[in-house]
């Protein structure tokens, strides 16, 4: 593949074009499987490349933790030489997790419930994969704004204790994490609730008419909504917004 711009020749389809400051793919899929990656670079509404990142564990089990920090690095490099705008993907969680931690582009967990639907436009759609096939269906979606506030600067009001100690914490940084979060604002503790066996659990509730939702953290008989404002402009991106957070509160292992 040559660059779209000044045409000199790329290493890798997809990738940024150092000779004329050109980026080749606006966005990347990335499909995670224990001991694979599939990257399918996007332009658009066009597949540009793709490739594939393998590894092999040293037992028949899973990864060790360095394997799992090596091949989460090298999927992480492939992704770095596009410079894409945005990172989807989908697949097994701990990759993904770990990939997720070594890149700074917009990143957005493709949902489960997305996965294995495939298109419904036929021809060419029918043979990419399902995820890849979501991705571009929902591309035209109106983009939403990035937030580049640090997350520690994101948290503020006139409430500042968190249930949950550490476990809160987490929860509440790993929201603040997300690029389409401006702010949270923790609200008062409310001690009269069910009491929770499991320890403490975090949700994202349903978006209102403004696109902000709630973060409901739950440790005990303790309960505290804690209110998050996003750069969703209505119910309808709000939702996608709450979905994104669920999923990242899933893989913090913050919610069942």
């Amino acid at each position: 593949m040559n660059c779209r711009r000044c045409g000199t020749p790329l290493r890798k389809p997809g990738d940024y074009c150092l000779t004329c400051n050109t980026a080749n793919a606006d966005a990347v899929v990335v499909e995670f499987e224990e001991d694979r990656a599939r990257l399918t670079m996007l332009d658009e509404d066009e597949v540009v490349g793709e490739t594939t990142v393998t590894t092999r564990p040293e037992t028949d089990e899973q990864l060790t933790e360095i394997q799992l920090r090596n091949f989460a690095g090298r999927v992480a490099d492939e992704i770095r030489r596009k410079r894409p705008d945005t990172v989807y993907a989908a697949g097994s969680r701990e990759p993904l997790r770990e990939t997720r931690a070594q890149v700074h582009h917009e990143f957005y967990r493709v949902p489960d419930e997305g996965i294995g639907e495939g298109s419904a436009d036929g021809g060419e759609r029918d043979r990419e994969s399902p995820v890849v096939s979501w991705v571009l269906d929902r591309r035209g979606d109106r983009a939403l704004e990035v937030v580049e506030t640090p997350p520690r600067e994101k948290i503020g009001g006139s409430h500042s204790t968190l249930i949950g100690d550490r476990k809160g914490r987490k929860a509440v940084s790993t929201v603040a994490q997300h690029p389409h979060v401006k702010k949270i604002v923790p609200g008062p503790i409310d001690a009269g609730g069910t009491g929770s066996r499991t320890g403490l659990r975090a949700k994202a509730t349903r978006a209102g008419t403004n696109g902000n939702v709630r973060l409901l953290l739950r440790d005990g008989s303790s309960v505290q909504e804690n209110r998050i404002v996003t750069t969703a402009m209505d119910r309808e991106t709000g939702e996608r917004v709450r979905e994104d957070l669920n999923e990242a509160l899933r893989d913090a292992e913050l919610q069942d």
